[in-house]
Parts: structure tokens; C-alpha cells; sequence
């Protein structure tokens, strides 16, 4: 048994079946969804950078490692820095084009500019 295994029945009542073990709620786990079926949208903001601009890509669905993987594929095919929060990926610059064309590359279908 670990040490914190009491924590985890504090909301769990009675059962009467001796092999009962409650389950724990480490299984939400996001599961990806496929790349055809997501919507994804790219645009562009200033706003609190100090007048630089960047291209925001968000609606990805998925785990957080496959979205750094993503951020990453993205910047360096864009040859830019950015990073990843908050479930977007943030691109230096105005790549707005070409992030649209690298993603129908990897089989995102829906991808569309939002915003002016």
C-alpha cells in the first residue's frame, strides 16, 4: 500500500464486495482525436506583446505532448521561436499562410484564419 492510499477513500462510503477498489481519477487522460476532424483556427494578434505580432493556432484536440510536438514542428518549418500555452501554439510573426499550409500537410483539413 502507499502512504496516501487513505486519501483517496475519504469520499468513498461502503461496499460490500472485499475485492472492491475505488477508481482514481488519473485516467483523464485527453485522447486525440483525428486530424481530419479537427478545427483549427490561426490568427493573428499584438495586443500585450509590446507591438509585436504573432500568429495564435488554436482548437487542437489532443494530448499535450502531441500539441509541443506540433508547436515544434511548426516553428521550425517556420525557422521562428513561439511556444506553447494554454492549449495554443503561439508562432513569432505573421505566418499565418504558411502555418495554414504546413498543417493541410499533415492532414488538417478544416484550418481557417480567424479574425481580420
Amino acid at each position: 500500500m502507499q502512504n496516501n492510499d487513505w486519501k483517496d477513500k475519504l469520499s468513498f462510503a461502503y461496499s460490500t464486495n472485499p475485492n472492491y477498489k475505488p477508481s482514481s481519477d488519473d485516467d483523464d487522460e485527453q485522447t486525440s482525436i483525428e486530424p481530419q476532424k479537427q478545427i483549427l483556427r490561426i490568427r493573428l494578434e499584438k495586443k500585450n506583446r509590446g507591438g509585436k505580432t504573432v500568429s495564435i493556432v488554436s482548437g487542437f484536440m489532443g494530448t499535450e505532448e502531441e500539441l509541443k510536438n506540433l508547436g515544434k514542428h511548426l516553428k521550425s518549418r517556420c525557422g521562428v521561436g513561439g511556444s506553447v500555452k494554454d492549449g495554443e501554439i503561439i508562432i513569432q510573426g505573421d505566418f499565418r499562410d504558411r502555418i495554414i499550409n504546413l498543417l493541410q500537410e499533415l492532414e488538417f483539413k478544416d484550418v481557417k484564419k480567424s479574425g481580420g
